[in-house]
């Protein structure tokens, strides 16, 4: 008489499932359907996951809008202005800008040696860099290395020139 094969499988979701074991070794399957039965069913594990990445992708949302929100705020408050750029690289841009210029104060002033006439210096210099696309692409720098950043930012990153003519 040979191994069985076909295991009915009462899941923890409390489905019951017949699997087809015939791939795993005969000594193997005994064990393996205990520990299918631990588990939730495929469907019902696919359908949590599922909700899993909605109310991941909600949190991002969630957490993007507000990062948006103190973004603009930022900006407002000290005076920095409009970021210029495809429309869906705007908010993106805005949320870059205020992230460095934030990790660079930290970097620079509270835990460095800048006093607030250095950073009144870097922060004009930021303010003459109005393209979204240079925010972004600077996104992952450290905020010690702004100030050289800035200086090496182009014409085209000043909005001073029109790149597309």
């Amino acid at each position: 008489m040979a191994v069985r094969t076909h295991w009915t499988v009462e899941h923890a979701c409390s489905h019951s499932v017949d699997h087809d074991l015939s791939n795993r070794p005969a000594d193997k399957r005994a064990g393996f359907a205990r520990w299918l039965a631990s588990k939730d069913c495929t469907d019902c594990w696919k359908a949590a996951r599922d909700a899993d990445s909605e109310s991941k992708e909600e949190w991002l949302a969630t957490k993007r809008a507000e990062e948006q929100e103190a973004a603009v705020a930022w900006a407002k408050q000290f005076d920095m202005p409009e970021l210029e750029g495809p429309e869906k690289a705007l908010d993106w841009g805005e949320r870059s800008r205020y992230q460095l210029m934030a990790a660079a104060h930290t970097a620079l002033v509270i835990e460095g040696t800048w006093d607030e006439a250095d950073w009144a210096e870097l922060e004009e210099k930021a303010r003459s860099v109005t393209r979204a696309g240079w925010w972004i692409d600077q996104r992952d720098a450290d905020g010690t290395d702004l100030l050289e950043l800035l200086d090496a930012a182009s014409e085209a990153d000043r909005g001073t020139e029109n790149p597309f003519r």
